[in-house]
């Protein structure tokens, strides 16, 4: 069984990175053929290696993991930062084509931090027979909520996350907790096909008031900007009532939604009460229930999540 995600909040500024001048020489790979290569050769030198996978428009979230993956395998260890916008994990009407890219900056970004090696395929590498007709499917943790409200994301999640750990044989991935299904999916997923992968969960990194980093934070409006505050403020919020008594979990939704209704650009795409460990839905809410919410600022869709 998968235990819970433990994680906390802190807010960075990428000015406080230091830049890495000892690990400056780093290499590009956009081939899948030159990436098995290096793989293999990091194989037989006993190499630890680290994987962060990503879509690039990199922020401080995305820093932290690679400082994290760095702490894990050390300095002689190998970094490995992929940057893909992978197409199979999104649906025929979300935002595929506008996701936010912008490769020279994450490459300066990952050069300062100490990134061994940038993996950045085209489709034509990763897909070179067109549309993927083989997927890897985990069938229990991906039902529910973003399971529910995207149902052929987490096939694409669980696929390319394979196809990575084939290709670069990572011995740790870090993961952000932001995505916290993800992370329990993955995590099944590594358990039940054997990869000898060790799965590092970083804490979820905010902004000052509270709203989770995100590439997608880009297409938020100035109004729209201040009114993503309200995930954070539903997740304070849940937690209080939480501390003071045990609630159901359809009251509490409704104090949230209650919430929600405060603030006009927002639309609640679900909020759901969980076990951290099972993601079986909670009847009843308790300190130690885990809170995701999917919200609509706009057009933008934000995630987030909290243990209670």
């Amino acid at each position: 069984m998968l235990g819970p995600l433990s994680i906390t909040n802190q807010h960075i500024s990428i000015a406080r990175f230091p830049a890495l001048p000892h690990f400056s020489r780093m290499r590009i790979v956009r081939s899948v053929k030159g990436m098995q290569q290096l793989a293999a050769r990091w194989k037989r030198a006993g190499t630890q290696v680290g994987l962060v996978p990503t879509m690039g428009y990199l922020h401080d979230g995305h820093l932290s993991l690679v400082q994290r993956a760095r702490r894990e395998i050390g300095p002689k260890g190998k970094l490995v930062v992929s940057i893909y916008v992978n197409p199979t994990q999104f649906g025929p009407k979300e935002d595929f084509s506008r996701y936010p890219r912008d490769l020279k900056r994450d490459l300066a970004l990952c050069r300062r931090a100490g990134v061994s090696v940038v993996f950045a395929p085209t489709d034509a590498q990763m897909y070179p027979l067109g549309a993927a007709s083989t997927f890897v499917v985990e069938e229990q943790l991906s039902r529910g909520m973003e399971g529910v409200s995207r149902p052929t994301h987490f096939r694409g999640v669980t696929t390319i996350v394979a196809k990575l750990f084939n290709l670069v044989s990572p011995d740790i991935a870090v993961f952000g907790a932001k995505d916290y299904q993800q992370v329990a999916v993955v995590r099944r997923m590594v358990g039940d096909l054997n990869f000898p992968v060790k799965i590092v969960v970083a804490p979820t990194f905010r902004e000052p008031d509270g709203l989770a980093m995100s590439s997608r934070n880009k297409f938020l409006s100035g109004t729209e900007r201040k009114q993503a505050t309200v995930l954070s403020e539903i997740i304070k919020r849940s937690r209080l009532l939480v501390s003071r008594k045990p609630w159901r979990a359809h009251s509490l939704k409704i104090e949230a939604l209650r919430l929600l209704g405060w603030y006009p650009a927002a639309r609640c795409d679900y909020i759901e009460f969980f076990d951290p460990a099972t993601l079986k839905p909670a009847k009843r809410v308790t300190r130690g229930t885990q809170m995701a919410l999917a919200v609509f600022i706009g057009g933008t869709r934000l995630i987030d999540n909290a243990l209670l």
